[in-house]
């Protein structure tokens, strides 16, 4: 409870209440006796019990307190701080965040502190998640399990031209005769086979995995045993992470209220809904409501349950592990009422895209969303965690539901039992934190309110690359269409008329297929979004029995995988006898984690990507996850959907997007019948008795028990024994970070930015996916450049999230995406312009001799800037790079503060001024004048070495920005108080 000295000391301890019935106490807002809570939305309620229970006249001092009270007048307006009751960590960015803390605990040794004393204040927990890589699936032509994604294929050989087994519907368990120590001389296990590879000649000869074949030993050519898809993926896993995984352990050992949980038990979103999550907290006696902030993305879908959370980036976390506060202006609030009925075949990803598509539309950027009104009653507490889960896309902080009787219902099935239910129920009417949406008198103020109408919201997708463009799926194809015609841009491919019926031929396990404009090559329901919503999932399952049944399938060299969110999915959807026909279709489970969204997926088969490249095709993928840039999985699959998971099996069936549901089949079957896509729909009546008798308390006991249990592979697994990480000078995946070096007990004064030169210069929509390095390291990388260096294969590369914990690795992987549209340079590539010499170079060589020469560097930017998914070392890598500061015409505000965060200074072009208007060609040398005393949204000048002269805006949001800012960021902020 970080109370003071004694309860008596506390400023608000007359508000402490012994709840009926209990011996547990908690501040009760209301008897501050002001009419004024009342009003409240509930989320600014739980603000204002969190500033109350935190009052320390320190972080959080009275009159935090009386602005919160006070928000009708001050929201957008004033400063307040937030103390979460928890911090949430996924591994890709758990580890630079762990990391980090290690580092500053060497600083503090170096400077005669306590190590002991960097410590996480703030309970958090550590879900290893996103490690998880598809190395095998359905049709995955795979050589032996390859960690680093080299060529496995036997050269002059493609997929097409090997012989195999003619194609056959295929069982949901593959079985065969399997390998054994008597057939080649040794014997495959499930974890690969143990021989030595000693063909003749002495090299191993490469192996191809042929499509719908069981798994292959690749030395002996036969079976290996127990080959599910799974099971091999996660002990890839294992192996292949085994450095990082050891430091997680040594994390867990060493650090005070750090817990890590394995991998294999699930995704973070669904582990912290299922198993972290506690809708109230109890602590030393006393109740409170339960609220998180965390570096996944996905953070928000704890809202759909009453739990105030949202996504910050690393540094932020680690501020809040350390004691700090969060930093926040008191949003304004928009509500969003609901009103009408669900029809039957709308899915909670339909009204999610809907209910986007209203708030993107109203411009709620920064704000919380609170909805409220009847038609909330009618989704179950999986719907609206999905609904939750999509703040990111509207820029919403997050989209909040009160606690009502469904969310309470739902916790009856994670592990709580009817008493400590009542104890919540009892408190959050205490406090009036529960609410009847279908009582009116209940609702309170609101900044805005929009309404949608749950009745009018039809069956959509979102694409062909952005997410926030949606499609009736009744108007799918004549959008497509359209699209191939249209200029290229966000919408549009400029394919030309006579090329729009192009068909390309192909070989693919000796038959012969056709790809054309729309074709489907890749369809994945990941572990995002709406695998946590049962209704979804199993409408996909039901789905797919009927089509099996009704003797449809889908072709073989369109790569489908199911990553589910946890293991809670597999079982229901095992247990409601759907996974067979599931996996029958080619989704087969291939793991729990981030995979496919994250770039973590198997190549295509050779002969589609030569098919595509032979008729410049705009091929298609479609996922149900919530985010899919351009090229983000493929270089080749240019249209990209994002669909609900029954939309994602019916258009892997179809093998196309180019297809009217209403007037063609979705197939036909080998006796010449017609299969519409109406004929294997299930009803919403069959998906909801399925659900209630499926969602049951057994199924998040499990997830609990693998949980606690860990694994044999991690409870096995040896870490130092150390206050100090023992750092590895030889390691390539943990190496401790340059943030702390040079570092003085005081800050020095702000330096002015002199005679910088322009690093990058980019126009609108630059994301996090342009900037921070994400999935595979590209074999003519600067990274891989200094990976061969330290003697590594392709094979051992693994992917930037992997190697989050080396800054070397991800300051050189920092701006190399292949998509990055520079002006410098005009055209899309990870190159830029050395100006002084005139030469291109690769991004980091470019940064590195002007770190070489002492000039500092700057970014131009457009419209939102380092929009998409939270990362920290889109932030960092600039930082290391050299870059001082960003000029834009806006940013994504997240990103914003990350950059803040670590000394970059954010500035924002006028209103009405560009870098086109003020006619800047990237090629000046800027200088930005910083005066000694810095305030919020202050404007300074920025001359260049040609006479231009133009004000900017400093984007700092409070005087805890510009403190962050003067110690160069907020890790050097934190090390210094305990210097």
């Amino acid at each position: 409870m970080a109370l003071t000295s004694s309860v008596k000391d506390h400023p608000y301890s007359h508000l402490i209440e012994t709840l009926e019935g209990s011996s547990l106490k908690y501040f009760n807002p209301q008897k501050l006796n002001d009419p004024r809570y009342d009003e409240l939305p509930l989320s600014i309620r739980i603000l204002l019990e969190a500033a109350v229970r935190k009052c320390d006249g320190f972080y959080v001092k009275q009159e935090d307190v009386e602005k919160i009270l006070d928000w009708r007048q001050q929201q957008d307006d004033a400063e307040v701080p937030f103390h979460p009751a928890r911090v949430l960590l996924q591994d890709f960015t758990g580890i630079p965040a762990m990391v980090d803390l290690a580092a500053m605990r060497d600083a503090m040794a170096r400077h005669g502190v306590d190590p002991c004393l960097v410590n996480p204040g703030c309970p958090t927990d550590l879900i290893v998640d996103h490690s998880l890589q598809v190395d095998f699936s359905k049709c995955a032509i795979q050589n032996t399990p390859n960690p680093g994604g080299g060529d496995g294929l036997t050269p002059g050989l493609t997929p097409s031209q090997t012989p195999g087994r003619p194609l056959s519907s295929r069982p949901p368990s593959r079985a065969g005769s399997q390998c054994s120590a008597g057939q080649r001389g040794g014997g495959c296990t499930k974890a690969g086979c143990s021989d030595s590879p000693s063909p003749a000649g002495g090299a191993p000869a490469p192996v191809q995995q042929i499509e719908n074949t069981p798994l292959l030993c690749p030395f002996h050519l036969q079976p290996v045993s127990e080959p599910e898809t799974a099971v091999k993926n996660q002990e890839m896993e294992l192996v292949r992470n085994k450095e990082r995984l050891q430091f997680f352990k040594w994390c867990s050992r060493t650090f005070q209220k750090v817990n890590v949980v394995p991998p294999d038990v699930g995704a973070v979103h669904q582990v912290n809904l299922e198993y972290l999550s506690r809708v109230v907290q109890e602590d030393q006696g006393f109740l409170y409501p339960d609220s998180v902030v965390g570096t996944d993305s996905h953070t928000t879908m704890v809202n759909g349950l009453g739990i105030l959370g949202w996504g910050v980036g690393g540094i932020e976390s680690e501020a809040v592990m350390l004691g700090q506060p969060v930093a926040m202006t008191l949003p304004q609030v928009v509500g969003c009422r609901l009103v009408g009925t669900i029809s039957t075949l709308t899915t909670s990803i339909d009204i999610v895209l809907a209910i986007t598509k209203h708030l993107r539309q109203a411009g709620i950027a920064g704000r919380f969303v609170e909805f409220f009104g009847p038609g909330v009653s009618q989704l179950s507490a999986p719907d609206r965690t999905t609904i939750a889960n999509m703040s990111p896309e509207y820029n919403a902080t997050v989209s909040f539901f009160p606690i009502d009787h469904v969310t309470l219902k739902h916790f009856t099935h994670t592990n709580f039992s009817q008493e400590k239910l009542e104890v919540f129920e009892a408190y959050l009417k205490a406090v009036k934190l529960y609410r009847s949406y279908e009582d009116l008198t209940e609702d309170p103020q609101y900044s805005e309110v929009i309404e949608v109408n749950l009745s009018s919201i039809a069956p959509q997708v979102s694409g062909p690359k952005r997410a926030q463009d949606r499609v009736a799926v009744s108007h799918m194809k004549e959008d497509f269409h359209k699209c191939l015609g249209d200029k290229v841009g966000f919408k549009g491919f400029h394919v030309s008329v006579e090329r729009q019926e192009a068909k390309v031929p192909f070989l693919h396990c000796g038959q012969e297929y056709q790809l054309a404009h729309g074709s489907l090559v890749i369809a994945a329901v990941i572990s995002c979004t709406n695998n946590c919503n049962p209704s979804v999932m199993l409408t996909a399952g039901l789905l797919a029995k009927k089509a099996v049944e009704a003797g449809l399938s889908v072709k073989p060299y369109i790569r489908t995988s199911l990553a589910p969110g946890s293991g809670m999915v597999t079982h229901y959807l095992n247990t409601s006898g759907v996974l067979p026909y599931l996996s029958q279709l080619g989704f087969e489970v291939i793991g729990y984690g981030c995979a496919t969204c994250v770039g973590n997926k198997a190549p295509l088969p050779e002969a589609v990507v030569n098919a595509i490249k032979q008729g410049d095709l705009v091929a298609c993928g479609v996922l149900s996850g919530n985010r899919h840039f351009e090229g983000r999985l493929y270089d080749c699959v240019r249209a990209n959907y994002l669909a609900s998971p029954p939309l994602v099996v019916a258009y892997a069936i179809a093998g196309t997007v180019g297809i009217d549901f209403e007037k063609e089949p979705l197939g036909v079957t080998a006796e010449g019948k017609e299969v519409y896509l109406r004929d294997v729909w299930p009803s919403r009546e069959e998906v909801q008795h399925i659900e209630e008798n499926i969602v049951i308390s057994s199924i998040f006991t499990e997830l609990r028990t693998r949980a606690q249990k860990g694994n044999t592979f991690w409870n096995n697994l040896e870490c130092p024994d150390s206050l100090v990480f023992p750092w590895d000078p030889k390691s390539t995946y943990i190496r401790s970070p340059s943030f702390f070096t040079k570092l003085s007990k005081e800050a020095p004064p702000p330096r002015s930015i002199d005679h910088a030169h322009v690093l990058l210069f980019l126009g609108d929509k630059v994301t996090t996916d342009h900037i921070s390095p994400a999935g595979s390291i590209a074999r003519a990388s600067t990274a891989a450049k200094y990976l061969l260096s330290k003697r590594l294969t392709p094979r051992e590369f693994n992917s930037y999230g992997a190697r989050r914990g080396n800054d070397v690795v991800m300051t050189r992987g920092t701006f190399s995406s292949v998509k990055l549209h520079n002006r410098l340079i005009g055209k899309p590539g990870p190159k830029t312009l050395h100006v002084p010499s005139g030469q291109t170079l690769d991004v980091f060589e470019a940064a590195e001799r002007y770190q070489r020469e002492g000039i500092p560097l700057i970014v131009l930017a457009g419209k939102e800037y380092g929009s998409g998914n939270s990362r920290d070392w889109a932030a960092k890598g600039p930082y290391l790079l050299g870059v001082r500061a960003v000029i834009a015409q806006s940013f994504e505000k997240m990103h914003k503060n990350h950059l803040v965060g670590m000394g970059i200074l954010p500035l924002q072009f006028l209103p009405g001024q560009t870098a086109d208007t003020l006619e800047l060609s990237g090629k000046e040398k800027f200088t930005i004048c910083l005066p000694e005393e810095l305030e919020p949204q202050q404007q300074l000048t920025v001359t260049t070495n040609v006479g231009n002269s133009f004000c900017v805006t400093a984007l700092f949001e409070s005087e805890m920005d510009v403190a962050f800012f003067r110690h160069g960021g907020l890790l050097r902020y934190v090390a210094r108080t305990m210097l």
